[in-house]
């Protein structure tokens, strides 16, 4: 060490500049890679699954039928939407179903009618009475088909809405995706799902059907013909 510095002092400029290049060489490198990584820290995250997650969350559903002034009961066609609509009722949790119908409208009577029809079919389709609630709402005189609301509330998966467009497309110079996309994609997905539970957690394995194991596993123990078919031999 003694003899480095006096080497240093004595006059050796030419080993002294390059320790001090070196030196200054490794500050400039460690300055950059701390500034690489607060960069990606603090990055705006470009994924579409983060910028449009699904989230479980209560939602309503909404079904609103038109009903004619002349009407004297629910018809065929909205028998068979109010049906279709009932299908993702869970009737497990069981939620309000209220049926909200006009009044003060041309149709008023015709739709009160109806909204009693519309909870006949509820019933029918596994919605306990005690759980449909009808009520009313102010509708204008001059409206001669003023629908008849259903709604009822429960779990689902969804997003947030599409059609964000903050930024020109035409903006590509940091290589990123645009703010909407992505988003229909996820949207769709959170409508096909079936059990919203799915996406928080795997469900619990139903039991093996050991009868059907054992005549597999002997199948393919004795080489018959019927196994290899099944499996593409």
């Amino acid at each position: 060490m003694s003899n480095a510095v006096f080497r240093m002092k004595s006059g050796d400029p030419s080993r002294c500049t390059r320790l001090v290049l070196a030196a200054a060489a490794v500050a400039l490198l460690a300055g950059c890679a701390q500034k690489r990584d607060s960069v990606v820290v603090g990055a705006i995250p470009d994924d579409y699954r983060t910028n449009h997650p699904i989230v479980i969350a209560e939602k309503e559903e909404t079904l609103d039928l038109p009903v004619g002034s002349g009407d004297r009961g629910a018809t065929a066609s909205q028998r068979a939407t109010l049906e279709g609509f009932l299908a993702n009722y869970d009737r497990t949790a069981a939620p309000t179903l209220t049926i909200i119908k006009p009044s003060g409208s041309a149709n008023a009577a015709a739709a009160s009618n109806v909204a009693a029809d519309f909870a006949k079919i509820a019933k029918q389709n596994g919605v306990p009475g005690s759980r449909i609630m009808i009520a009313s709402y102010q509708a204008s005189p001059e409206e001669v088909s003023a629908p008849v609301r259903v709604s009822f509330v429960g779990m689902q998966a969804q997003t947030g809405k599409c059609g964000r467009w903050p930024d020109d497309l035409l903006k590509t110079s940091e290589n990123k995706h645009y703010a909407n996309f992505g988003c229909s994609y996820q949207n769709n997905v959170a409508a096909q799902v079936a059990n919203p539970s799915d996406l928080l957690g795997p469900r619990k394995q139903t039991p093996i059907d050991a009868e059907n194991r054992g005549r597999v596993i002997g199948e393919y123990q004795r080489g018959d013909s019927v196994f290899s078919e099944n499996i593409g031999y």
